[in-house]
């Protein structure tokens, strides 16, 4: 008697979406595991809920290390925050995140020890193919922060981008390339002003 529910042999094993778009492969629109995303990112809409209503820093340390699903130590976050996929993000101690901040982490983040972020800062590692056809599909490249850099108001790094240790995005910066150790940059799209 054969099986009533046979695994195919052809059938190929695909793995987790979000080891997938941490992996910088690109997901299409029809993907198998596509309504995970959005399942995920109202999960963590819940916890946002909770934790950008919070008064108590202590709740908010707490609230934000359930949603990046790791503890987090010494960070002071003034809330609200966004964030559609926890999971992804690694942030180090003596972190300072301020008022209404955007992280897309799909692709990934690492905020190392002793970072300052501004106001409004948005950290975007999702994209979208060029190509028309798959416009609707994500490509995840990670973004890493590096000790005692500076993120001013308003800017927004973009993926794949390195930010160097002790360096200075200017405010309303638009971040495309990876900005050195110890220099400021600023300006759409950003570029160099000085050296530290």
């Amino acid at each position: 008697m054969s099986d009533p529910n046979p695994i195919s042999d052809t059938a190929p094993f695909q793995k987790d979406i979000f080891e997938r778009l941490l992996a910088g492969e690109t997901i299409l629109s029809n993907d198998l595991q596509i309504s995970r995303l959005r399942e995920e990112a109202f999960a963590v809409k819940a916890l946002l809920n909770e934790m950008n209503n919070a008064v108590d820093p202590e709740e908010i340390t707490q609230t934000l290390s359930r949603i990046l699903d790791k503890e987090v130590q010494d960070v002071a976050v003034f809330t609200p925050i966004y964030i559609n996929y926890g999971k992804h993000i690694t942030i180090g101690k003596n972190v300072f995140i301020n008022f209404d901040c955007t992280f897309l982490a799909l692709g990934g983040i690492m905020i190392e020890d002793d970072v300052l972020i501004g106001p409004k800062v948005s950290l975007i590692t999702e994209n979208h193919p060029l190509n028309p056809e798959e416009r609707k599909g994500l490509i995840g490249k990670p973004i890493l922060i590096k000790k005692n850099a500076w993120i001013g108001a308003n800017a927004t790094i973009l993926p794949g981008v390195t930010i160097g240790e002790n360096a200075v995005v200017a405010a309303g910066a638009v971040v495309s390339k990876d900005v050195p150790d110890n220099t400021i940059v600023g300006g759409i799209p950003a570029k160099f002003l000085k050296t530290i």
